[in-house]
């Protein structure tokens, strides 16, 4: 008869994880899974402007080295993160019973608890980058605090000033007489995106474009603005008018306190390059993978999505599996300064 250590191992959890439904994140699409090796995230930060004449040579002279003009190479240790779960005794005891009487479809139903809370943890880490990557498109920074664990992160991608915007007074799009195509126009020019753009926006921060009535009276020049718009209108509007894609990006997550916050927080306006990605989420070598690497662990550990590591531990008093979920992971953005950041409400 199998025992709760043949059971719940980190082989049968990453099956049962991939088998599952996953959320599907819009930072994941922007930055794509990359892996690397060890702690340290390196990359260039570069400067898209205009290209740069050649200079005027002499002939039979060396030709002059051309600087790299405003690309500046960024190095950070990225952050790690670990969790861990237990199986209950209840739950395990429960699962040996069932199995020595043969009931083995109700042994899996008990199981199902436990995979569920081993898939919570990765669906954590999974929520933790997404966090990462978008607390980059709104604020240009990365902050984390674990709170009583003493770990903070805080991470700057060194944004220009002229990439961020606070509207105030009367320019807050909330107020009737605020100019929001204006400022969009002004945002793209700003970061020269002229062949158009992204925007992410949650949707309470879109309604007050749906609502506006510049923008009313202009999808119905000849008739009352009390016309009923939908997203669906308004996206088609922008899309038209400014060459403007918009994602209204409305999940959310539990943060260390146990309060629900939404990954694209309300008055954000974030505009970014109209096609293509923006950079990579980098995960790095957990101790755990590392371990594996070298073969010198007897914990059996897998990884899922790229670079999430499965650990699952026998304890053999109280008889019990440890399972733990660590990453190591940031993103890396080498196209921020093709990135706007604005205020609105």
């Amino acid at each position: 008869m199998p025992t709760i250590f043949d059971l719940v191992t980190a082989k049968n959890t990453k099956d049962y994880i991939e088998n599952s439904d996953q959320k599907v994140y819009l930072g994941a699409s922007l930055f794509p899974n990359d892996k690397q090796l060890g702690l340290e995230l390196s990359y260039l930060k570069g400067r898209h402007g205009a290209p740069v004449v050649l200079k005027a040579a002499a002939f039979d002279a060396n030709a002059p080295v051309r600087p790299r003009i405003g690309v500046q190479k960024i190095e950070t240790e990225m952050p790690f993160f670990r969790e861990q779960m237990n199986v209950k005794e209840k739950e395990r005891q429960q699962v040996n019973t069932l199995l020595a009487g043969g009931q083995t479809q109700l042994a899996e139903a008990v199981l199902k608890h436990v995979y569920d809370d081993q898939k919570a943890l990765v669906d954590g880490a999974n929520a933790t980058a997404e966090r990462m990557r978008m607390q980059l498109l709104t604020t240009g920074k990365i902050s984390i605090d674990s709170g009583a664990e003493g770990a903070q992160y805080d991470y700057d991608y060194e944004f220009d000033p002229s990439q961020f915007e606070v509207l105030t007074g009367t320019d807050v799009w909330s107020d009737p007489n605020s100019t929001q195509i204006q400022d969009i126009m002004r945002w793209m020019q700003a970061v020269k995106l002229a062949n158009g753009a992204r925007a992410i926006v949650n949707s309470a921060t879109f309604a007050h474009l749906a609502a506006h009535e510049s923008i009313r009276k202009d999808l119905n020049p000849l008739g009352a603005t009390s016309i009923i718009l939908t997203n669906d209108d308004v996206k088609n509007y922008l899309q038209r008018k400014l060459k403007l894609s918009v994602a209204i990006y409305d999940e959310t997550f539990i943060d260390e306190t146990g309060d629900e916050q939404k990954f694209v927080p309300d008055g954000v306006f974030t505009l970014i390059p109209p096609t293509g990605t923006l950079g990579n989420t980098v995960y790095g070598t957990t101790p755990e993978e590392s371990d594996l690497m070298t073969g010198a662990t007897k914990a059996n550990v897998e990884i899922v999505n790229t670079g999430v590591a499965i650990t699952t531990v026998k304890q053999e008093h109280p008889v019990n599996v440890q399972t733990i979920v660590s990453e190591i992971v940031l993103p890396s953005f080498p196209v921020a300064d093709k990135v706007f950041i604005a205020t609105v409400l």
